[in-house]
């Protein structure tokens, strides 16, 4: 949010002198005056600037505070399929994953154990069908799809397809909600708000850091009244508000990614998927065919040189024809 002080132009007060008398000649009266005014100014200025100072110190109180940044420690390592090409990822209780996996002819929704990463129930996806983002609305999931302004909705149970539906988004990436509303992103810097029975758009947010837009949100998790998203070809976790759009904070994951690749794991894929377990405050992050999901907890990050964030975090916008 920005606030802005307007400061009007000084008013100019012009001194109407007589052509037939100059100040040598000027009368008590006139002399008067002057001394009053001259006397006035002071006492003006000592009682205006207590009040300056106040209104500064006001305006202080609204600054946005500066976007805090997290490193990760991990406090729990599960299996995950390598093999799966997640897009969307949720907690369902009990030590439950739904998960939606894309990849033409690979695409599916599943429901997996956490402790073993087993997988308990799979619809696979007709093989035309990409599929993306997943979440869950009271007992059904909603699935988007890739390049196809069409989603599936499952029973939570047995992941039985109860229909589909049509949105107004330009892609389908990101799907959560707030037990509400749905809350979707397209691989624009947009966070929409749909309607969850009509699916039509209510409402729509840019989400901008530093000036500059954040492009590519990607899979999506409501934590504690935030928008958490990945932002796709990062190891960045973007912390949004729902309220505004503004980024309260970054998650930097990159450690992650690093420490697969250097345990020989070479055909992992980029950080995607996160899960928040309300009830034990856990959150579970993983990626598109990585072997592990990880249970982190976050550390504030004091010292972040400049510029770092639009290093590691920010993007140009996803084209399909550079793919």
């Amino acid at each position: 949010m920005r606030a802005s002080v307007m400061g009007g132009s000084s008013l100019k007060r012009r001194t109407k002198r007589s052509s037939s008398q100059s100040p040598a000649m000027a009368s008590p009266d006139y002399l008067f005056v002057w001394r009053r005014r001259f006397f006035l100014i002071p006492l003006f200025l000592v009682l205006c600037f207590p009040v300056t100072i106040f209104i500064t110190s006001k305006f202080s109180l609204f600054e946005a505070p500066s976007t805090q940044i997290y490193s990760i420690e991990v406090l729990n390592e599960f299996p995950h399929d390598p093999k799966a090409f997640t897009q969307g990822l949720l907690y369902g209780g009990n030590d439950t994953l739904f998960e939606s996996t894309g990849l033409y002819d690979k695409s599916s929704v599943r429901k997996v154990v956490l402790q073993t990463g087993k997988v308990e129930v799979l619809n696979k996806m007709d093989a035309s069908y990409f599929g993306e983002g997943l979440t869950l609305l009271g007992e059904r999931l909603f699935q988007l799809t890739w390049l196809k302004k069409t989603g599936f909705i499952y029973d939570r149970y047995n992941l039985s397809r109860l229909g589909k539906f049509t949105h107004q988004m330009q892609d389908g990436w990101g799907l959560a909600t707030d037990g509400k509303i749905l809350f979707g992103s397209d691989g624009t810097s947009t966070l929409y708000q749909l309607d969850p029975h009509t699916f039509k758009v209510i409402g729509k947010t840019a989400i901008r850091y530093n000036g500059h837009e954040v492009h590519n949100l990607n899979e999506l998790e409501y934590v504690n009244g935030e928008m958490w998203a990945n932002v796709w070809q990062t190891d960045c976790i973007a912390r949004i508000s729902c309220r505004d759009g503004n980024i309260l904070g970054w998650i930097l994951l990159q450690n992650l990614r690093s420490s697969l690749l250097a345990a020989g794991y070479s055909a992992i894929d980029v950080l995607n998927g996160i899960a928040w377990d309300g009830e034990k405050n856990r959150i579970f992050v993983t990626g598109k065919e990585w072997p592990k999901l990880y249970e982190i907890k976050l550390h504030p990050v004091r010292d972040v040189s400049d510029g770092a964030i639009e290093q590691l975090c920010l993007r140009r916008p996803f084209h399909l024809a550079h793919v």
